[in-house]
């Protein structure tokens, strides 16, 4: 069984403090998601900010537009460092995603690094090559424009 792994960096002109606040509220999650994968926070997360243990749940439309529910848990969190979202249930057989921030020179450096398994053993290779990392690049470039929108380009 085959597990993929995809990383990508971020450099952000603004306050460690502000990009930490924004990125560890589950409802901001939708602000920086494709509109076209119909992400919605479906658990009373509110104005929360992540806690190791807590329980997420979304409706998210990532094949065909067909929804389908997906549970994460917070599972580590260190205030203004990183936090770590795992899969419950979902579309992936396994989905591990650590998003890590730290203060460099004039902003922040953000560091996202998913580690997961597609469904459906061999077919889900398949799949991965043909379209499931080349739609997981295109929900992260989306994700830096808006990123980008919030904070400020990195000049």
């Amino acid at each position: 069984m085959a597990f993929y792994q995809f990383t990508q960096t971020q450099k952000i002109p603004a306050n460690l403090d502000f990009v930490w606040d924004f990125i560890s509220r589950p409802d901001n999650l939708k602000e920086i998601t494709p509109p076209y994968m119909g992400f919605n926070v479906t658990s009373n997360s509110g104005d929360i900010k992540m806690y190791a243990g807590m329980i997420i749940t979304y409706i998210v439309k990532p094949l065909l537009g067909i929804p389908m529910k997906w549970i994460t848990e917070i599972s580590h969190v260190k205030d203004k460092e990183y936090f770590v979202d795992e899969q419950r249930m979902g579309p992936y057989k396994m989905w591990h995603h650590q998003h890590k921030i730290e203060a460099i020179e004039g902003g922040v450096l953000m560091t996202d690094i998913v580690t997961y398994i597609p469904p459906l053993g061999f077919i889900g290779a398949i799949a991965n090559t043909l379209f499931i990392r080349n739609q997981l690049q295109k929900i992260f470039y989306y994700r830096t424009k808006a990123v980008e929108e919030k904070f400020g380009i990195w000049k």
